[in-house]
């Protein structure tokens, strides 16, 4: 069994490109692994959050993913913040972090551009902070898309770092977790790239959304004014809302609308309105269960107290190794 370990972001509510590209494959990966999922709310203070927003966006996250399928009797869900032995082994591991590899970092350099009135420490240490949450566990898979990737390699350097320091094999070097075919892309609805609140409310569909927001959102999806020529290409835009459907369809559905695209007889109209009930469809169990969930304050207490306790366990025990291992000892 494989010690797989993922951060899950304190910021924003669960979208369709979430859930396709992550959750549905936490849901699989818990089956078969020991999951351990973060709620990344110690990252978030890079940007400087209200206090007031960054407790209410951790509970709606762990609501989310709990009621997208994350299930705390299989896998470990916990809130970052809950362990302080996080925070000790970022601050071991930075003692053998370099300024220069963190400069390199391609995030911070990015970071520099978006937040250059606030280029604090926590940014330029992310991919170390990062580290701890990963190895905290000595996981072996991480499951990463491509802009963590560099952050992945990072963690490895990190470990094998502190292998060699010590003269020890203590930390796993951990590698990404392989979906293959599993991971779906889903793009937003702006005709541009992927799906995501960064890029607009009105880019993403997020899971706690009403039916009629749903609506309106796809029905001011990006569309051109139709085809022009027999089976001609679809350009980006029509293409996106055509991936959306093949998650959210049925065959038979995704199989008329490509023939009347291809056959020049396609409604912009029709074909939205028919998106937009789909994905209604497909997201209204889970938005029930985000209803049911936000109101049931014990469940959730119980589960992120469970969370941390199973954690701490982990993370306490690699705490007390470290420490050992570096030379802090008792007298």
């Amino acid at each position: 069994m494989e010690i797989v370990v993922s951060g899950i972001r304190s910021t924003g509510n669960l979208h369709l490109g979430n859930y396709f590209g992550a959750v549905k494959n936490f849901i699989k990966m818990q089956e078969d692994n020991d999951c351990f999922f973060f709620i990344a709310d110690y990252h978030s203070l890079t940007t400087h959050p209200d206090p007031d927003s960054l407790h209410h966006n951790v509970k709606q996250v762990l609501v989310e993913y709990l009621a997208s399928g994350i299930d705390p009797e299989k896998s470990t869900i916990y809130v970052q913040s809950d362990l302080p032995e996080v925070a000790e082994l970022y601050l071991l591991l930075n003692m053998h972090a370099y300024k220069g590899e963190l400069e390199r970092n391609t995030s911070f350099k990015e970071k520099i551009k978006t937040q250059n009135e606030n280029i604090n420490a926590g940014l330029l240490t992310y991919p170390v902070l990062m580290a701890a949450d990963i190895i905290i566990h000595r996981a072996n898979k991480v499951p990463v898309g491509k802009d963590q990737e560099q952050h992945l390699e990072m963690t490895r350097t990190f470990a094998r770092r502190f292998n060699h320091i010590y003269k020890t094999e203590y930390f796993p070097e951990p590698q990404a977790y392989n979906f293959g075919e599993n991971l779906v892309k889903i793009p937003g609805l702006d005709g541009t790239g992927k799906m995501g609140k960064s890029e607009g409310d009105g880019n993403a569909v997020f899971m706690s959304d009403e039916p009629d927001i749903i609506r309106k959102k796809v029905m001011r999806a990006v569309t051109d004014s139709g085809p022009e020529m027999m089976n001609q290409e679809k350009p980006v835009e029509i293409q996106n809302l055509f991936t959306i459907m093949k998650a959210v369809s049925s065959a038979d559905t995704v199989e008329h609308f490509d023939g009347l695209y291809n056959n020049c007889e396609i409604r912009y109209g029709d074909f939205k309105k028919q998106l937009a009930e789909d994905i209604i469809a497909f997201t209204a169990p889970i938005k029930e269960r985000i209803d049911s969930l936000s109101g049931d304050g014990e469940y959730l207490k119980k589960v992120a107290q469970r969370g941390m306790e199973k954690a701490r366990e982990s993370a306490d025990k690699t705490i007390l190794e470290v420490r050992q291992i570096m030379g802090f000892r008792p007298f």
